[in-house]
């Protein structure tokens, strides 16, 4: 990404138009949220992720996939690791 200087302006309500060029290079649409952080240089401004965008935590996508087999019962899992167990005894291998 390019650094070349733009040149803004505040207006009378408190609002700066951020250049056209940096809109399309960083992808911000209208809407798009900042946070406002002042530094020592200046002001930062930091977009805020919305769900769907950037990262996401596991509580915002948990249970989103639908599942690929039918749901087996904790006793139904428990029939089945003693079964393997006992073919596995049968062939000497515990």
């Amino acid at each position: 990404m390019p650094i070349r200087p733009e040149v803004t302006r505040l207006s009378s309500k408190g609002q700066i138009v951020l250049p056209g060029a940096i809109r399309h290079a960083r992808q911000w649409e209208a809407g798009t949220e900042f946070l406002v952080q002042e530094t020592p240089e200046g002001v930062l401004l930091k977009p805020i992720a919305k769900p769907g965008q950037g990262t996401a935590r596991i509580e915002d996508v948990a249970g989103c996939l639908k599942p690929r087999r039918a749901q087996v019962s904790l006793d139904e899992m428990n029939a089945a690791i003693a079964t393997e167990a006992a073919k596995r005894h049968a062939r000497g291998r515990y």
